[in-house]
């Protein structure tokens, strides 16, 4: 490990230990430098982001092409890059361990590890164990890297706050250094959430009508979009593509 990569680790564990940031999600390298350049402190990769960019859809990539997206990300900023690491690639522990220790070899500063496979949970113990196996594995060979266990059960449906602290409390327990539940945007939900697993921090996706200085106010440790910038660039795209097709013109082109 590189003293540049020990800095980057060192700074994003910082990050965590009081007030509120946001952590943005870049694409492609370009993205990343924009957001460095704009003044973000830390950035995290996307899954689907990555996946759109390979005219692709999120899910679709393999591991190794995850490991090489990260390895370019990482390459394209000076800033700690948070891994959206899927499920890991693997269902069992064993297989998250050792896919966790490739990951860590591009130079990341922290990942994530979902508790999903399609559109089903892993069996909470399980899915425990999984946590515990990445710990385990990073501890070996980079006990600076942040740990994120991910509860998906809001994304496919089951919003029912009890069940998800639950996991979220045997994932801290497992090793997790910050939790996360992304589709949660009730405020009161919120708040309990952090109450339920402090001290370790917790991770939120901004959505809806969510704003960063409410989740500061309840505290929440950190902000992510997802892949909210990336479809937001789609977006824009698809507007001038649409108006070239149709009326043989283009958009102001934006400076900077």
């Amino acid at each position: 490990m590189t003293e540049e990569i020990a800095a980057r680790r060192a700074h994003f564990r910082a990050l965590h230990r009081e007030g509120c940031f946001v952590l943005p999600n870049p694409w492609d390298g370009g993205s990343a430098r924009r957001l460095e350049r704009l003044g973000f402190a830390a950035l995290a990769s996307t899954s689907s982001g990555a996946a759109w960019a390979l005219g692709r859809q999120d899910g679709e990539l393999s591991r190794d092409e995850v490991l090489a997206h990260l390895a370019m990300l990482c390459a394209a900023t000076k800033l700690p890059v948070n891994a959206d690491f899927e499920a890991g690639f693997a269902d069992e522990p064993s297989g998250i361990a050792e896919n966790v220790m490739l990951a860590a070899k591009t130079g990341i500063a922290g990942l994530s590890i979902e508790d999903r496979k399609g559109t089903m949970l892993y069996e909470p113990t399980l899915a425990a164990g999984r946590i515990r196996a990445a710990r385990v594995a990073l501890n070996q060979v980079a006990p600076d890297v942040l740990l994120v266990g991910r509860s998906e059960g809001y994304l496919i449906g089951q919003t029912e706050l009890a069940p998800t602290l639950e996991r979220l409390i045997a994932y801290a327990a497992a090793g997790a250094d910050c939790v996360y539940a992304p589709g949660i945007t009730d405020l009161g939900a919120i708040r309990e959430l952090v109450a339920a697993v402090a001290p370790v921090p917790v991770n939120v996706l901004l959505r809806g009508t969510l704003r960063v200085a409410d989740l500061a106010a309840v505290g929440v440790r950190r902000v992510s979009v997802g892949g909210s910038l990336a479809a937001a660039a789609w977006a824009g795209f698809d507007a001038a593509a649409k108006l070239l097709r149709d009326e043989g013109t283009l958009p102001p082109r934006p400076t900077g």
